[in-house]
C-alpha cells in the first residue's frame, strides 16, 4: 500500500493537489508532449496497465499527475518507450512506497540508483540515456533530467511548484494558488492574455493587479503564445 501524501501533509489545500484541473491538451501543452501520449499514459490498454487505471479517455489530471506527466515527457524525449516508463514508475512506487513517486523529491536524489536497480533485472541500453557515470563511478541524471527537476521547488519532499516556462520566466504553477493555473505574481496568465486582448495597457493591468510588473506581464504573455504583444 503506497504511503499517502496526506498521511505527511496536513493542510486544509492538500486536497487540491488531487482535484481534475487539468485538460489533456493543456497538460502536454505545459510538457510539451504530444496529447496523445498524455492519453496513452493515463489510458493505456497495453499489459501492464494504465499509471490510473480508472480514469476516462479526456478527463482532466490532478496537479501530481500532471508533475508526473512532466517526467515522463523527460523520459520520452530521452528515447525511453512508454512501457518501460511505466514499469519505472511501478518500481519506483513499490521500492520508495509513494503515491506518485515521479513526484516525490527522494525520486529526483535517488531515482537513478532505482532505475540502474531495475536494469540489473531487465537489462536495457536506453536505461543509459538517462543516467550519467562521472570518471569516480557516481551516478547522476543527465542534463535533460537535471533541467527538468530543476524546475520544481520541492516542500514537503514533494515538487509543490512548478517553473512551468523555466526558471527565466516568473511564470509558476502552484496548486495553492489561483486553483493551480500558471499565473504570475498571483495572476492567472490567461487573465494577463484576456486583458491585454481586450485592449488594455500595461498600465491599467498594473493598477488593477500590484504585483505585476512589466516583466511579469511580459512573461505571461510569452507563455500564452502572444510574444508580439508583449509589453515594451
Amino acid at each position: 500500500m503506497p504511503k499517502l501524501i496526506a498521511e505527511r501533509i496536513n493542510e486544509p489545500w492538500r486536497r487540491r493537489l488531487y482535484l481534475p484541473a487539468y485538460e489533456v491538451g493543456l497538460s502536454a501543452r505545459y510538457a510539451k508532449i504530444p496529447i496523445q501520449t498524455v492519453s496513452r499514459w493515463h489510458h493505456t490498454t497495453e499489459r501492464f496497465g494504465p499509471a490510473i487505471s480508472d480514469r476516462e479517455s479526456r478527463k482532466p489530471l490532478s496537479y501530481l499527475q500532471l508533475v508526473e506527466v512532466a517526467i515522463v515527457a523527460t523520459f520520452r524525449h530521452l528515447g525511453l518507450p512508454l512501457q518501460r516508463i511505466r514499469k519505472a514508475r511501478e518500481y519506483a512506487q513499490q521500492r520508495f512506497g509513494f503515491e506518485f513517486p515521479f513526484a516525490e523529491y527522494e525520486f529526483k536524489t535517488d531515482g537513478f540508483h532505482l532505475l540502474m536497480e531495475l536494469d540489473d533485472f531487465e537489462q536495457d541500453d536506453r536505461i543509459s540515456h538517462l543516467i550519467l557515470a562521472d570518471r569516480s563511478g557516481q551516478l547522476g541524471w543527465k542534463e535533460p533530467m537535471e533541467d527538468r527537476f530543476a524546475e520544481f521547488d520541492y516542500e514537503y519532499d514533494l515538487a509543490l511548484k512548478w517553473h512551468v516556462a523555466g526558471r527565466q520566466s516568473t511564470v509558476l504553477i502552484d496548486p495553492r494558488i489561483s486553483f493551480g493555473a500558471p499565473m504570475v505574481s498571483g495572476v492567472p496568465t490567461w487573465i494577463v492574455r484576456g486583458r491585454w486582448e481586450a485592449g488594455e495597457t500595461v498600465a491599467d493591468m498594473k493598477t488593477d493587479f500590484p504585483g505585476l510588473t512589466d516583466d511579469t506581464i511580459n512573461d505571461a504573455l510569452r507563455f500564452e503564445g502572444k510574444p508580439n504583444g508583449v509589453a515594451a
